[in-house]
């Protein structure tokens, strides 16, 4: 049984903010999976899928981003998920927009919902797909550009970055992560 869940924050101001990319690619993967985000529990909305046998979870969760373990791994424990069967897509401001960074390991480096998430999985061993949202680069603050949406100039790098994530996702159902990881990094 696989997990695999995008970060972000509820709430119609923050849809399509750069810090939701997370909740973007989950619709996206939704969307081809032809699967409805319809169960609300574990302070989330998800829905599963069966690939080839094996049920395929897809979670969103609603606690604010800072907060955002305190959804997966209830979720995790209920359904008896191992570590190495999760995927968390996110937001990095290190990456040039629409960049994909895949790593089966490592620290939040800053991140606050990879922070909650390591914080209540106790473990910073799990997968994540990075997607690239860069740095202000006209004096804006972090919070208020990572809240923000993304520019025009920026939609098509975005639109690339979000179809070779959900590709990323499933090539993930068949493959394992480490050849997803160089597939696509």
């Amino acid at each position: 049984m696989k997990l695999i869940v995008g970060l972000g924050n509820p709430g119609s101001q923050y849809e399509k903010t750069r810090h939701n990319i997370g909740f973007i690619i989950i619709d996206a993967l939704a969307d081809r999976l032809g699967v409805s985000l319809n169960q609300s529990k574990f302070k989330g909305v998800y829905g599963t899928y069966h690939h080839k046998g094996e049920k395929v979870v897809l979670l969103k969760p609603l606690t604010y981003m800072n907060l955002s373990g305190e959804s997966i791994v209830p979720l995790m424990d209920y359904f008896e998920i191992d570590d190495e069967d999760l995927l968390v897509i996110y937001d990095d401001l290190d990456l040039p927009v629409g960049k994909l960074r895949l790593r089966q390991k490592g620290s939040a480096g800053g991140h606050n919902g990879i922070k909650s998430t390591i914080a209540h999985l106790g473990s910073q061993q799990f997968n994540r797909l990075r997607v690239g949202i860069d740095r202000p680069t006209n004096g804006m603050s972090v919070p208020d550009y990572v809240l923000g949406k993304f520019s025009k100039e920026e939609h098509p790098e975005l639109d690339k970055a979000i179809i070779s994530s959900v590709e990323a996702c499933e090539t993930w159902l068949d493959k394992p992560f480490l050849e997803v990881m160089n597939k696509f990094n």
